[in-house]
């Protein structure tokens, strides 16, 4: 479902370990790693996409997890121009998300990220909580940030660690222009 705004709705999971880790992924064939996230359908609660989405790209049922919490509000980032698909009714411009804390109280043995037809991942790893901050793509980084913030005194009651500073926007890849002149 994309809004009038042109932002898809979009859950993201943040499941998390005992130890205050969490579940970080590779997308499948490729170098990039995240969050399971995916779309709310039309007609689909945000928590009901949260159990579809966790059952199709991690293998994780209800019953592995414990539901901690999620984010107070939407959390929006946009796409790179060079990503937009103008050629589609409605144009996305970008994804707003709710953001869920999961606890993983099934077995590491539940995780099967070949339980879809279409699998989105190829690897996963427990990673230190901030780690998928500096590693995810730039475009994303800033939400990461802030779900990872306003979820971390669920996982760290006693005070979570710090986050780390942000990449300089200078990280950005950035497109040149050529000029005209030779």
């Amino acid at each position: 479902m994309i809004d009038s705004e042109g932002f898809r709705a979009n859950v993201g999971i943040i499941l998390t370990n005992d130890e205050g880790r969490v579940f970080w992924a590779r997308r499948i064939g490729q170098n990039a790693w995240q969050f399971p996230q995916g779309g709310i359908r039309h007609n689909e609660s945000p928590e009901q996409a949260l159990y579809r989405e966790l059952a199709e790209e991690v293998g994780l049922q209800r019953e592995h997890v414990e539901l901690v919490g999620s984010t107070t509000r939407w959390l929006r980032y946009h796409l790179p121009r060079h990503l937009v698909r103008r050629n589609r009714k409605p144009v996305c411009i970008g994804q707003k998300q709710l953001w869920f804390m999961l606890r993983l109280v099934g077995g590491e043995h539940d995780v099967r990220l070949d339980a879809s037809e279409r699998p989105e991942f190829d690897d996963w790893c427990w990673v230190d909580y901030w780690k998928p901050v500096r590693d995810v793509v730039f475009f994303k980084r800033h939400v990461y940030q802030r779900a990872l913030q306003e979820l971390a005194p669920l996982v760290f009651p006693e005070g979570a660690p710090e986050p780390p500073a942000m990449p300089s926007s200078s990280a950005r890849p950035r497109r040149r222009r050529q000029s005209g002149r030779g």
